[in-house]
């Protein structure tokens, strides 16, 4: 989980972002785990969700530069140079807590996977349906490999 939000402070400094939102978290979650990359299945649903990230990185998402995520129940959480949008925070803090539940002492990518996509209003569950995945199919086979991974 460190690695990941390393990236997606990075990710978002770079896109010249205020804050780091849901859509940065996932796409620095696609990088860093296999895990999560193989939740996506076979076929061409990653290739259209990356290609979808990154076209935002390289601009294509301006119309999100500079307007804060508002959805998800806690509030931002500042670091030294960055603002968690509201989503965000709440992805993290329900992938602990779900990671917890099932007796992990922390957290893994299919945790956050599963947090992101619990929640229907943030940027991470728009930029998968705007490239094709089906969210809700994607929450059930990241819940799958979450119960398969705590029997196992």
């Amino acid at each position: 989980m460190a690695a990941v939000a390393t990236g997606a402070r990075r990710r978002a400094v770079r896109d010249g972002d205020r804050h780091i939102d849901t859509a940065h978290l996932l796409h620095s979650l696609i990088e860093s785990d296999p895990g999560v990359r193989e939740a996506f299945g076979e076929g061409p649903r990653l290739a259209r969700v990356l290609g979808y990230l990154v076209q935002r990185s390289i601009g294509y998402g301006l119309r999100w530069q500079g307007v804060r995520e508002r959805t998800g129940a806690l509030p931002a959480l500042r670091g030294a140079v960055d603002v968690w949008s509201p989503s965000a925070a709440a992805a993290l803090d329900r992938a602990v807590r779900g990671a917890v539940l099932r007796g992990e002492p922390r957290a893994g990518g299919l945790d956050l996977l599963a947090a992101l996509v619990a929640d229907p209003q943030c940027r991470a569950v728009e930029v998968l349906e705007r490239a094709g995945v089906d969210a809700a199919w994607l929450a059930g086979r990241t819940a799958d490999r979450l119960t398969g991974a705590a029997r196992g």
